[in-house]
């Protein structure tokens, strides 16, 4: 069984997420530490819960999901995973970070990537990754249909969804793959998305105003 521990962090409001197997491994997934005082928060719950990080996942590459990369692998000795498409996002952060005030220690570079589909085994449970590109170019979706959750990232929130206007955006394609992919999925699955509260798959479609079933 997979249980979810939500931190919010850096000027976005962030949702990163842990998520913690019975033998006490966790999946970091979109680390958005952007001091050292978020950093420590986040190290020292892994710390006091005894906790064995084995994974680090990312959604995509925006910066404010990315921020943390670099502090996961010199802790742990985690590169991050995602889609290769998500490439040309990252490598941009670099480039406007400075520009927006914001520290950014350069993410580490995956040695795999993870694909459409792709089943990521964590001890006896196991993710689906569902691509979902419309917020950004490569956009991906982790889905556990053991536990009903989902880690949405910026594609579908409580009564919204990703907005489509930066590089690499598109809201039709959006649309289109939360009608296709996430609202394929059963009613009761809770989403945990990039930003702000949990929702339903449910909830969403009967009364989500950018997108209804």
């Amino acid at each position: 069984m997979i249980t979810v521990q939500t931190f919010t962090f850096n000027p976005y409001q962030e949702n990163t997420y842990l998520l913690i197997n019975d033998n006490k491994d966790c999946i970091i997934i979109d680390p958005g530490m952007h001091n050292h005082n978020e950093e420590e928060v986040l190290k020292n719950f892994i710390a006091q819960n005894h906790l064995t990080p084995v994974l680090l996942l990312n959604t995509h590459c925006h910066i404010d999901h990315v921020l943390g990369n670099r502090f996961v692998f010199e802790q742990w000795g985690l590169k991050p995973n995602f889609h290769e498409g998500e490439i040309p996002v990252l490598v941009a952060v670099e480039n406007y970070a400075p520009q927006m005030g914001i520290r950014y220690e350069t993410s580490p570079i995956p040695d795999t990537f993870i694909e459409e589909g792709d089943t990521i085994k964590f001890g006896n449970d196991k993710l689906i990754a569902i691509y979902a590109p419309g917020h950004s170019p490569a956009h991906l979706c982790y889905y556990s249909e053991a536990d009903q959750l989902l880690i949405g990232g910026d594609v579908l929130f409580l009564n919204s969804i990703g907005r489509t206007d930066l590089p690499g955006g598109n809201h039709q394609l959006l649309l289109d793959n939360i009608k296709t992919k996430i609202y394929t999925l059963p009613d009761t699955t809770v989403v945990y998305p990039g930003h702000g509260s949990t929702t339903t798959i449910g909830y969403e479609k009967k009364y989500n105003q950018f997108i209804r079933a």
